[in-house]
């Protein structure tokens, strides 16, 4: 078989993958394969905001990664799903364009200060990214951009239920907030959402689709990554198996980028030799370089949930079953209006329930139906409703990734400690306790009927705090762990130009390079690594 050879090579083709494997080719003129070990993006379910509600609790399209028993949780194991289609969580997640906050970033560039050949990462470096990939369809000003690959826009629909949030919000002395990403994060709003005129504008559609047909670019789906090919403390290339099971080598004459995500990520750098000396050891890897900050250090967002069942038909219950399905297919297909505009999460909240005026430690999400998981669905009544999840938006706590055997096609083990800190634990209670009024403050309160969960008889600290353990769960963003660092951290994996220490050629670019989670979704900043990450190794 001849040698097949690319400047570059991306593995995973997930939100940060699509944007430095398409800024390559478009703006580099670069020749990069990338690497993507799920299916195709195009399915009419993932392309319509509300769609993938049809899919989250299985579909090819996503792959359920299942926690080590978490004994602070009383031994709960919990899910954290992840895409398993290219355009990764951009492809399947609820779409909410958020960024984080200047001092999420500001306090990144700090962290990093005494690096050599060190990068700025303060909110004016990262600001132009964000800006340069938008088209957003109301903003345009110092913080938001209009032209960009990325279709950013208001909901094309909004329930009562979540006007009726947001006002209740108000009710409790919160402002309203026309932009979550502009001046100030604090306050009650409407999201933006990454999609425009009813289709999802995912980064594959954004930053992929417009290169369909370029020689230079070199797609593979179903391409699962097994190790990177390390020569001399070089990073030449990938070893990766098709969906037939054969085994491939394609080298880099460049760089190669991973991208994989916050789980798989470190699984394939310790695959590859690159982590904690004695833990590879432990499963017969030969260590490339003694790195023990990768698999460490993982952070998500904790979410738990508020459910309560309404006295009247309000909200988005059935509305994607039956005569509701087609009314609404119809609505859309002849008018362009209606439900199958809304992504389902339309209004939200950042507060701070202890020190209102200081930054928020709480992030909500107001969803218009009862929504069930295994925890809820023999607590809680299944009929018209409303779902208001409460999430830490800097957590404290910290897991960890580690191999389970040095066998590829195993998944890693996942210990994310969600609420482990006091501190997360106070600030999810305090969080629980403000939108529970909420609920009980009008115009809501007219049109509960009961709230479910937590139980309205038992909002002391000890009772919340149970309820926090029984339901806790990821929001989808785990992230560090293969952080950045400073020159002289022993944990940093990476330097600040995303570069892996002690190997040359390799770079990670995807949420596991961050020092820490950034306030609010974080699919907007996975795109800006990888925008960043291609302008890197530009040498721009």
């Amino acid at each position: 078989m001849a040698r097949e050879e690319f400047d570059h090579i991306v593995v995973g083709g997930g939100s940060a993958g699509c944007v430095a494997a398409g800024q390559l080719v478009a703006q580099g003129g670069c020749r990069v394969l990338l690497l993507e070990g799920g299916h195709s993006n195009r399915h009419p379910l993932l392309d319509m905001p509300p769609g993938i509600f049809k899919m989250i609790n299985g579909s090819k399209f996503m792959e359920y990664h299942t926690t080590v028993p978490q004994p602070h949780l009383n031994g709960r194991a919990h899910d954290i799903p992840q895409g398993n289609v290219l355009g990764g969580g951009s492809s399947v997640n609820a779409q909410v364009y958020m960024r984080g906050r200047p001092s999420d970033y500001d306090a990144w560039d700090a962290a990093l200060r005494g690096n050599n050949d060190g990068a700025d990462w303060s909110w004016k470096a990262v600001l132009p990214h964000f800006r340069g990939m938008e088209d957003n369809n109301r903003l345009l000003n110092d913080y938001h951009g209009s032209g960009g690959q990325m279709k950013v826009s208001d909901p094309g629909h909004i329930d009562q239920m979540s006007r009726w949030f947001v006002q209740s919000v108000q009710a409790l002395g919160e402002p309203f907030n026309p932009d979550f990403n502009g001046v100030s994060q604090r306050g009650v709003g409407f999201y933006q959402f990454m999609n425009r005129h009813g289709r999802r504008s995912s980064a594959a559609y954004a930053f992929l689709s417009p290169l369909e047909g370029d020689p230079r670019l070199t797609l593979r789906l179903e391409a699962r990554a097994e190790r990177i090919l390390i020569e001399n403390g070089r990073a030449v290339g990938v070893q990766w198996r098709d969906k037939a099971g054969t085994l491939h080598q394609s080298h880099a004459r460049g760089e190669v980028i991973v991208t994989a995500g916050a789980l798989i990520t470190p699984k394939l750098l310790m695959l590859s030799g690159i982590g904690p000396a004695d833990h590879l050891r432990e499963h017969g890897i030969a260590v490339a370089a003694d790195l023990p900050g990768v698999g460490q250090n993982l952070i998500d967002h904790p979410e738990v949930p508020i459910i309560a069942n309404a006295n009247g038909p309000y909200g988005y219950f059935k509305q994607g079953v039956g005569w509701r399905m087609i009314r609404n297919g119809l609505q859309f297909k002849l008018f362009g209006s209606g439900p199958i505009l809304s992504a389902g999460v339309e209004a939200g909240a950042f507060v701070n329930p202890d020190d209102p005026g200081a930054e928020p430690t709480i992030q909500a999400f107001c969803v218009p139906i009862v929504y069930l998981d295994r925890d809820t669905l023999s607590l809680v009544e299944n009929t018209y409703g409303l779902t208001v999840t409460t999430v830490v938006v800097k957590p404290r706590s910290r897991g960890e990734v580690r191999l389970r055997s040095a066998n590829p096609a195993d998944k890693p083990l996942v210990s994310p400690n969600l609420l482990l800190h006091p501190d997360d634990m106070a600030a999810m209670v305090a969080g629980q306790r403000f939108f529970v009024r909420a609920f009980q403050t009008g115009p809501l309160a007219s049109r509960i009927k009961r709230l479910a969960i937590p139980d309205p008889a038992r909002l002391d600290d000890a009772a919340l705090a149970d309820h926090c353990r029984r339901f806790v769960k990821t929001n989808y963003h785990p992230a560090s762990t293969a952080r950045m660092g400073a020159d002289g951290d022993p944990m940093a994996v990476l330097d600040a130009r995303m570069r892996v220490r002690g190997i040359e050629g390799l770079r990670v670019a995807d949420m596991s390079a961050v020092p820490d989670i950034n306030a609010g979704n974080t699919n907007a900043p996975a795109m800006m690594l990888g925008d960043r990450c291609a302008a890197f190794v530009r040498g721009a």
